[in-house]
């Protein structure tokens, strides 16, 4: 549904921070689908593990972020908006994501509250299985 070059018209997100590669599925004001290819060349495995390279969590979370961000920008009077994380809940890794994987993450509106607050609910599935998932809550920064 979504480029990487829509994606960045929407996000402020760039490399090496940007963790959405495209938008696959999106209802408006609902929920978005997006994927990470998982490359050997991302940065953070330089580090991260040395031999047994894994995708950190916190950027697992982050990617849900991003794609959440997607839902959020894109509803009306929302456009110019930036959201920041207000607290991330409930959150737990169950799969380890290694170069090579396609990570695929869904994210769903829960709740907004006074166009300043949302909560979301995110996972992350790599071969349809369950990798990372959580619920998310952003507040409006600008």
């Amino acid at each position: 549904m979504f480029t990487i070059e829509e994606i960045q018209k929407s996000l402020p997100h760039r490399y090496p921070f940007a963790l959405v590669d495209r938008i696959i599925e999106y209802v408006p004001g609902e929920k978005a689908v997006g994927l990470k290819n998982v490359s050997i060349n991302e940065e953070y495995f330089q580090g991260h593990i040395p031999g047994r390279p894994l995708m950190p969590g916190v950027l697992m979370i982050e990617a849900m972020a991003q794609v959440g961000g997607i839902v959020l920008v894109k509803m009306p009077g929302m456009e110019n908006k930036f959201f920041g994380f207000a607290g991330i809940e409930k959150v737990r890794f169950r799969l380890p994501v290694v170069p090579g994987d396609q990570l695929i993450m869904t994210v769903e509106l829960l709740s907004l509250k006074r166009n300043r607050i949302a909560k979301m609910q995110g996972e992350g599935r790599v071969d349809g299985k369950l990798a990372v998932q959580g619920e998310m809550l952003f507040a409006v920064l600008a």
